[in-house]
């Protein structure tokens, strides 16, 4: 037995990875949104520094280029996270003031140029501006540098990933809630489901009849096709136990009573003919448990995979025929076979000899004295045609379908069970083969049977 396991669980536990990995993205997009808030918030006041300091740069009377720091300017920067800031100011003729290791970033122009860089061993946010100051009579190229170190822009960017990150748990969380109680509702009509089975009766094969999502009706149509299947043939096998009691009871009676006369008998004549007749009923019995037996594999070959051999259906037709033209005889019935010399098919030698054994001596139970049974076996384009006809009294056409059951019989004067046709049409389907029976009143039996050759 395979291990159980629960629908919900896997259905919850599913639902909850995919949350999780959506919030895996959720929070990688937040840290790269964080991280951009911040820069661009340090940048903004980076840039106001700059542009502070630019604007005291000034051109003295002998035309160099002066800078009267601003230190508000740079206290700005300056945080609770004890971040360091740096400068500088480059003229045309080279280092002004500030820190003269402070690097340039490379391509600064008259908008601010940033930059992530490493100085004196910690990262720092770098920015540029070039500007010229004018002396009157022409203008003198400078370059402002202002650094900081990152460290209130990281906590900045953690503090709002933290943010984001705890309204995301307490979503993840509403949402797992709201997902377990969903998937409760939806599974709701399958626990209904199985109480609904559960409560029945075992006898109760009836369709059921509930109320289920779309999802599940093919498995509740397709339980109702088994049940209506199973009922059919618990059906049919009721029918079919019930016929086979009947079948063996009259015998076994039959026997007891002969036996019992055989007892009682006061001369060798009436003991004798009271054991032929309890002989004669083993033997309806023992034909009658041979007949069931052969069902029951035909029932079993029915349910596993055949295993077909290569056979020739005229000469076993043949065979049949030559064992069974004593009994033919004996009843005065012309027995005989016509067809081709050889008809290859796959198929059950053994099964196929009782197909061809219950059509022959069927004839013989029913044609009557003086008539004749022919069986033939031909190859066509359709398959392997067998044919078994004889020249007896025949059936009426309406009484047809009734033969075809199990049990049915036509004259209960005659020998057998009444499964002789029914075995044959099982026999027949099972090699994929058709059974067509015609018949009327005074003109005879004919039995046709049609077969793959392969």
């Amino acid at each position: 037995m395979t291990q159980s396991y629960s629908l919900r669980r896997r259905l919850v536990l599913g639902l909850l990875a995919a949350l999780l990995a959506i919030a895996a993205l959720a929070v990688a997009d937040s840290w790269r949104e964080a991280q951009q808030t911040a820069t661009r918030v340090s940048d903004r006041v980076l840039a106001g520094s700059i542009l502070a300091i630019a604007e005291r740069v000034i051109v003295t009377e002998d035309g160099t280029l002066e800078v009267d720091v601003p230190y508000v300017a740079l206290e700005m920067l300056t945080s609770s996270a004890q971040d360091r800031v740096f400068y500088r100011v480059d003229g045309s003729d080279g280092f002004i003031t500030g820190y003269q290791q402070l690097p340039v970033v490379p391509g600064a122009g008259t908008e601010i140029v940033y930059e992530d860089l490493v100085f004196r061993g910690d990262a720092i946010r770098l920015g540029s501006l070039q500007r010229a100051a004018s002396s009157g009579v022409s203008a003198i190229p400078f370059t402002v540098t202002v650094a900081e170190t990152t460290i209130a822009r990281s906590q900045l960017a953690q503090s709002l990933l933290v943010q984001a990150s705890v309204r995301l748990a307490i979503l993840i969380l509403a949402a797992a809630v709201i997902v377990w109680f969903a998937v409760s509702l939806s599974l709701a009509p399958l626990y209904r489901l199985r109480n609904a089975i559960a409560l029945r009766s075992p006898d109760d094969l009836s369709p059921i009849r509930q109320d289920v999502p779309r999802e599940v009706e093919g498995l509740v149509e397709t339980i109702n096709s088994f049940m209506t299947r199973l009922d059919s043939a618990l059906g049919a096998l009721r029918h079919f136990t019930g016929n086979a009691s009947h079948q063996l009871r009259t015998p076994m009676a039959i026997m007891r009573t002969q036996l019992a006369l055989a007892q009682r008998a006061k001369t060798e004549d009436e003991r004798r003919a009271a054991i032929a007749a309890a002989d004669n009923a083993v033997e309806h019995a023992e034909r009658v448990l041979a007949q069931l037996l052969l069902l029951a594999r035909i029932d079993e070959a029915a349910s596993d995979a055949l295993r077909l051999d290569t056979i020739d259906l005229a000469a076993l037709a043949k065979t049949q025929t030559a064992e069974l033209v004593p009994r033919a005889s004996a009843a005065g019935i012309d027995l005989g076979y016509e067809g081709a010399e050889s008809a290859m098919m796959r198929g059950d030698a053994m099964l196929l000899g009782e197909l061809l054994r219950n059509l022959i001596e069927n004839a013989i139970a029913y044609a009557g004295s003086g008539a004749e049974a022919t069986v033939g076996v031909d190859r066509d384009a359709a398959g392997v045609r067998l044919t078994v006809a004889d020249t007896g009294p025949g059936v009426a056409a309406a009484k047809l379908p009734h033969l075809r059951q199990r049990f049915a019989r036509e004259r209960a004067d005659k020998p057998g069970a009444g499964l002789g046709l029914a075995i044959v049409e099982e026999i027949a389907a099972l090699f994929g083969g058709t059974t067509d029976v015609t018949s009327d009143a005074g003109r005879g039996f004919r039995v046709t049977i049609l077969l793959p050759a392969s």
